[in-house]
């Protein structure tokens, strides 16, 4: 089944719902217009959307301390009050977070900050691998652009599978909560420590 771009665009212009949304919705209401904004509606994610311009200046500070104390996770996560940053579904957030951080070990929070240079390294490096192969230039290209999706996938937080359920992305969610609580929320930073990690032994 093929989304055009405009179906994507209108749908997104109507419920505030992010592009990948806007395509399953499309698709699990088989292009049907009205039918994809209930999808939307009734998971939430439409009123979530919504929200995404919100001042989130509360929040919380989760922490995860895993294998015996050898690693350790501390992430800031806010929210727009201080009454949902105190609710318990938002303290699950934070702590579900930090540990899925300690597991999987992302290295940005989201694409947006992932430095050019490191895309431009990582283009090369890809590129090069896709050379070796002897395919042709318009099929490198789509390699490239295919293996810097994976990269964005693998090292931002946002866009890895949450370790607790692989089918849900983190930003999903993240979205699934904001709908829920109805506040807007964003990830800010993080930090992750490993006993021993950078430490040269002799």
């Amino acid at each position: 089944m093929e989304i055009s771009a405009n179906l994507v665009r209108d749908l997104r212009e109507k419920t505030g719902a992010g592009i990948m949304d806007c395509k399953k919705a499309l698709a699990e209401a088989k292009l049907d217009f009205e039918a994809a904004i209930t999808y939307l509606r009734e998971k939430g994610l439409a009123s979530a959307a919504k929200r995404t311009d919100k001042a989130t200046s509360e929040g919380t500070v989760g922490f995860y301390i895993h294998a015996g104390g050898k690693v350790g996770v501390m992430v800031e996560i806010n929210c727009e009050t201080d009454f949902v940053a105190k609710t318990e579904e938002f303290q699950s957030l934070a702590k579900d977070v930090a540990m899925h951080i300690a597991a999987l070990n992302p290295l940005y929070v989201k694409r947006e900050d992932v430095p050019q240079d490191v895309i431009d390294k990582e283009r090369a490096i890809y590129k090069t691998q896709a050379l070796l192969s002897g395919k042709p230039e318009k099929v490198i290209e789509k390699m490239v652009d295919g293996k810097i999706e994976k990269f964005f996938q693998e090292a931002c937080l946002l866009e890895q599978s949450f370790v607790k359920n692989p089918d849900v992305m983190v930003k999903e969610l993240l979205t699934a909560t904001i709908a829920k609580l109805g506040e807007n929320m964003s990830i800010r930073r993080f930090a992750r420590f490993k006993v021993g990690e950078g430490i040269i032994k002799n």
